[in-house]
């Protein structure tokens, strides 16, 4: 069963599991995070399995997680998570950028993706963003999964025609909670954003999907990304 994603609150702090088999990283990161009284850091793990494991019983709000780990790498992990549990946010930190594993990634519906060179501060930028639905991608990042966009629109597997037909015959309503959608808030986060019912938000996310012939937000995201209606 799923678990429902606690809203945020200024009174509870954001629950935050750390997945890297580098002990210094551990320490670095769970140091950086001390600084903001929004995070806690509830529990650590060396490898996939272990973190798999560890988001089972400790229940974390968000996961960081690096792709290479011993007994199963993050890109496994990160997508047997998502399985069983779509509500917490994962932010791959790592210094791979590859093609397969960012598109594999963006598949699964991870949340984040920071690379290692950065700064710290970028890490804690993604975490923040993501406590209020949003999502955070380096720009290198941002720039493969555009290109694979792309290159799908190009294939024709959705036409910027068909797109185009479908965008115009939205309500204004609906023009509103589209790139919401496809931005991944929630049906309550929409709703006290909009001022409407998380029942109306459910209602409004079914024609938009039924007009734009899609059937998954993933497929929504695509659409928003190529008429450049949000951003990664």
């Amino acid at each position: 069963m799923e678990e429902k994603r606690k809203e945020p609150s200024q009174h509870r702090k954001t629950r935050i599991l750390i997945a890297d088999d580098h002990w210094v990283v551990v320490e670095g990161i769970s140091a950086a995070l001390q600084k903001h009284d929004e995070f806690e850091v509830v529990g650590t793990a060396s490898d996939g399995l272990e973190a798999i494991k560890r988001v089972r019983s400790l229940k974390p709000d968000i996961v960081i997680m690096d792709i290479s780990m011993p007994n199963l790498n993050g890109v496994e992990a990160a997508c047997e998570i998502m399985k069983f549990n779509q509500e917490v946010r994962i932010v791959i930190f790592t210094m791979y950028m590859d093609k397969e594993y960012v598109l594999s990634l963006f598949r699964a519906g991870i949340s984040g993706y920071v690379l290692k060179e950065e700064t710290i501060s970028d890490l804690i930028l993604a975490l923040k963003t993501m406590i209020w639905g949003g999502t955070y991608y380096s720009k290198s990042v941002q720039k493969i999964i555009q290109g694979h966009v792309e290159d799908l629109e190009k294939q024709g597997e959705v036409t910027a025609r068909e797109v185009g037909n479908g965008l115009v015959h939205l309500s204004a309503r609906e023009k509103e909670v589209f790139p919401l959608l496809a931005d991944g808030l929630s049906a309550r986060e929409i709703s006290e954003r909009l001022g409407i019912s998380p029942k109306t938000v459910e209602s409004h996310k079914y024609n938009i999907m039924e007009k734009l012939k899609v059937t998954s937000v993933t497929e929504l995201t695509k659409i928003a990304l190529r008429k450049n209606l949000i951003k990664l």
